[in-house]
């Protein structure tokens, strides 16, 4: 019996001693980033920055989500709210967040550490619990 057209190292039935393999592997998912399910520092404090870093001045964060505050200071828009929450924020706080612009976010969001005093400070704002032992050093 031909087995035309059977993907490679299919061919031959389960059943076939010569082609048993082993169990699967079970492999565990790596720790998630505890910022993918967070978000609570976008929405907590002011971003300013450099005009240098917008595209206008040169830099990367696209001009439309940045405000200039003076000649030489820009700020992430909604982040001067009473109750800031960046432009670029995307998703739920404390449920999955995500930087829509993180490959050119600004420098103070590059600087910002995960499981930092400001970091901890912006979770408890938003009643999220504190990260504590490896989740706090994912950053």
């Amino acid at each position: 019996m031909g087995h035309r057209g059977s993907p490679a190292g299919l061919c031959c039935s389960p059943a076939d001693p010569a082609r048993q393999t082993s169990a699967p592997t079970v492999t565990t998912a790596p720790p998630q980033h505890p910022c993918l399910s967070c978000g609570a520092c976008c929405a907590s404090f002011r971003v300013d920055f450099s005009v240098h870093e917008t595209q206008a001045g040169g830099g990367d964060v696209p001009d439309g989500l940045a405000v200039e505050v003076t000649d030489h200071t820009a700020r992430m828009r909604g982040t001067d709210h009473a109750q800031p929450r960046c432009a670029a924020l995307t998703g739920r706080i404390g449920t999955r967040a995500a930087c829509g612009i993180y490959e050119w976010r600004p420098s103070p969001c590059r600087e910002f550490a995960a499981g930092s005093e400001a970091c901890q400070r912006a979770r408890r704002r938003h009643q999220l619990p504190p990260l504590e032992g490896d989740a706090a050093t994912l950053a």
